[in-house]
């Protein structure tokens, strides 16, 4: 940025004693230049690829919702940015980070137990030592009803008694349903009606309880599969449920095709930036 220097007025005595400035032209007075080497230009390209790497890899995160399990708070075609530091167990190597515990009602995103290449993204319901149960659909936390409005509601049209009245009907294995290690070792956690959140395992629901495959399928969440949790939705687009189910570069083509030519009439501009709570 050139500075500007106001000129201050001088003396009669001043202008007459003062020697005439010498004149110099701009050109001899310009710094020579000095063109960037190939390896220079490699260098700067590393180091911003090394700095967005680190960020990707150990503070935040891109992920893309691709299916309905927590419809309404999250929208297939919800792209977000999740923090990967707040929720990570402390390390030694960053001691001014803000570190804290999974806490009820966190939105989180993790790796499926038994899965460890599967991100899943849920609501934390019960913490180590809670006490669980559903009642019509209503999850009773330690003895108390739970307002959840960010939940669906159960109706007599979607009531089911596994999911609704959990855990009062043990799971039992069956394709894209219960796993079959879970419906074993589900008695070992049901005490007096209700499941007993073991220590350092979370139980996670999906806030689309009738479609959502979560904790009541597969059960409780390790602490070190958390991977941290959602901090912004920074752009939304209208998706179909299966679009992230299809394979082939055709289908990746046709759908990039789409997204181009709908970019503007089918983002969810209200979604754009959304906080995510």
């Amino acid at each position: 940025m050139t500075k500007r220097i106001t000129p201050i007025a001088k003396t009669p005595s001043e202008t007459q004693t003062a020697p005439l400035p010498t004149l110099v032209s701009a050109e001899s007075k310009a710094e020579p230049h000095v063109e960037e080497t190939p390896f220079e230009a490699l260098a700067s390209i590393c180091s911003v690829l090394v700095v967005g790497l680190f960020i990707l890899t150990f503070l935040a995160q891109n992920f893309v919702i691709p299916s309905g399990s927590m419809e309404k708070t999250l929208l297939v075609g919800d792209h977000l940015v999740v923090d990967r530091i707040t929720l990570a167990p402390p390390a030694k190597w960053m001691p001014l980070v803000h570190y804290r515990e999974p806490r009820h009602g966190d939105i989180v995103v993790f790796l499926k137990p038994g899965e460890p290449d599967l991100f899943l993204v849920k609501r934390l319901i019960g913490l180590p030592g809670d006490h669980i149960h559903l009642r019509d659909g209503i999850v009773i936390l330690n003895g108390v009803a739970q307002e959840q409005p960010h939940a669906e509601s159960t109706t007599p049209d979607n009531h089911q008694d596994f999911l609704d009245e959990f855990p009062s009907v043990p799971p039992f294995p069956q394709p894209g349903g219960a796993t079959e290690t879970w419906a074993v070792d589900f008695p070992n956690h049901v005490e007096n009606g209700e499941l007993v959140v073991p220590p350092g395992k979370f139980f996670m629901m999906g806030d689309h309880r009738h479609n959502s495959l979560d904790s009541r399928y597969w059960g409780f969440v390790p602490r070190e599969n958390i991977v941290g949790r959602p901090l912004v939705n920074y752009w939304s687009f209208k998706t179909p449920e299966d679009q992230y189910e299809q394979s082939g570069l055709g289908n990746s083509l046709a759908w990039m095709g789409h997204v181009a030519l709908h970019f503007f009439t089918e983002t969810r501009w209200n979604r754009t930036l959304k906080p995510m709570r």
